[in-house]
């Protein structure tokens, strides 16, 4: 098989070093090198044929999205960041695909596929990223260990001290993280936060009873501040 070359460009060390560890399990991957940042990407395209560019967004001189925006005819980018807030702006410039750290060999393995999807002859148009669905799960770390979150399994999440308590179908976990940094990670479109201490799957919700809403039969309470913003995001009036 040809080789396709790939470049990394990550302003942390240590994320380049998961990177090149990850291609190596693939002999068909050709890592050309592993940069600091986005500056010292175009003297590499100048002078070498790039397939890949694993690329970070969120890097000092210049972020990956502004970088991108300078290339007429890039590579396969593929976005590797720790802000979900970028996705909108990775799809918008036709990224092959976006890697939200910390992800698993599994999901780089999915981005890579895409990548030399589109390097085939008869590949689908780079337009068509924009209707690709965005990720169903996320990766929590706790415990030494990287869990990964379906959506579709997590039922609540509860601030807990200087924890989280993520209470899912079949286990609990407890990350140190800051509440408001974890309801960044979760789409509005299917989770919501009816008091300071609670975010509810608003699929999950089998009733609401006066300032109580209920997850078949575990009880929460609805925050003041919160319940008109509730109603409303459930198409409900008060």
């Amino acid at each position: 098989m040809q080789k396709t070359n790939c470049l990394i460009v990550d302003d942390e060390p240590i994320a380049r070093d998961i990177l090149k560890t990850y291609c190596a399990h693939f002999p068909y991957l050709n890592v050309l090198g592993s940069l600091g940042n986005a500056l010292e990407i175009k003297p590499v395209l100048f002078e070498q044929k790039v397939d890949i560019l694993f690329l970070d967004i969120n890097m000092p001189v210049m972020d990956g999205v502004t970088f991108l925006k300078t290339l007429k005819n890039p590579p396969q980018v593929i976005f590797t960041t720790a802000y979900r807030e970028y996705a909108l702006d990775a799809f918008e410039l036709s990224a092959c695909d976006y890697l939200l750290k910390p992800f698993s060999l599994e999901r780089f393995v999915v981005a890579v596929d895409k990548a030399m999807d589109r390097l085939q002859p008869n590949s689908a148009p780079v337009s068509e990223i924009s209707a690709q669905k965005p990720d169903d799960f996320i990766f929590i770390k706790t415990d030494g260990k990287i869990f990964k979150i379906p959506f579709n399994d997590l039922l609540y999440a509860e601030a807990s001290g200087n924890y989280i308590k993520i209470v899912l179908t079949n286990t609990t976990l407890l990350p140190a993280m800051t509440f408001s940094n974890f309801e960044e990670l979760l789409p509005k479109s299917t989770f919501i936060r009816i008091h300071r201490s609670f975010i509810v799957n608003k699929s999950k919700i089998s009733h609401i009873e006066g300032n109580r809403i209920f997850l078949n039969q575990t009880e929460f309470p609805i925050g003041t501040s919160y319940r008109e913003g509730l109603l409303k995001e459930l198409g409900l009036s008060s």
